[in-house]
């Protein structure tokens, strides 16, 4: 299903039928199609929507950069839109980004809050990145003053060495939202999260680290922290039966 949001058609899917509503927030790259398993066992007591984000799955990407509070305000939009007003949310790395922004920053409210592997807190930078980040830089200038006659080829190479694969694989107007996000720290949100929060985070996640999930535990005051050992970022799908029976755990008690 698709509703119309400003400049966005946002795709979104329903599933069961409860009384209480879970929305799902995927990680960045991720569609609904992820979640399918996880939304079999809830859907059936609860009532799960999830959506497609700008440039993921069903939704095509606006003209314009977004910011982490566009894609969050387009979430609080969706919600008033179809009249969720309390639910439980679900967030995966980039989805946790949005419910840390909704809940802290612009202070909604919600009844629980579950955050998988979630991303917000912004790395420390390193020797190794600040030598990295600065020849990126001087090679990035070097393109643009030598008489190359196809400059954007060397840039799409510049970018391959040096960028993530996420921002790698984008569309050129994209990159600029996703440094948008990637540049934004959340840490100050998380003491104005009110709502009672479940982490659950692989052991061995090395794109959003334990040390933030651990962060995010002692920053968030009614929180939990539940780790999965030889688990890595996408624990929700390593250890799938695990983490469904926590979060039924968790929303039933």
């Amino acid at each position: 299903m698709y509703l119309k949001l400003n400049d966005i058609n946002l795709y979104y899917e329903k599933f069961g039928g409860g009384k209480e509503t879970i929305v799902i927030l995927p990680g960045w790259g991720e569609t609904r199609k992820t979640f399918y398993p996880m939304i079999r066992v809830l859907e059936k007591e609860y009532t799960v929507y999830i959506v497609d984000y700008p440039g993921f799955g069903n939704t095509e990407f606006p003209t314009r950069s977004l910011t982490i509070y566009d894609y969050t305000n387009l979430i609080i939009d969706f919600l008033n839109e179809l009249q969720i007003w309390h639910p439980i949310l679900i967030g995966h790395s980039f989805g946790g980004r949005i419910v840390i922004t909704m809940c802290g920053y612009y202070q909604k409210k919600v009844p629980k809050i579950i955050l998988m592997d979630s991303a917000g807190i912004k790395p420390r930078k390193t020797f190794g990145s600040w030598i990295k980040k600065w020849t990126y830089k001087f090679l990035k200038k070097m393109v643009k003053i030598l008489p190359f006659s196809d400059k954007s080829k060397h840039y799409n190479r510049l970018i391959q060495l040096f960028g993530s694969k996420d921002y790698a694989i984008l569309k050129p107007n994209e990159r600029e939202t996703f440094r948008n996000i990637v540049n934004e720290d959340l840490t100050l949100y998380l003491k104005q999260i009110r709502s009672e929060t479940l982490l659950i985070w692989g052991q061995q996640d090395i794109d959003t680290p334990l040390k933030d999930g651990i962060k995010m535990n002692k920053e968030i005051k009614d929180s939990g922290l539940v780790i999965l050992e030889k688990a890595t970022h996408f624990s929700y799908l390593e250890k799938a039966y695990l983490v469904n029976e926590i979060i039924l755990e968790f929303l039933k008690s």
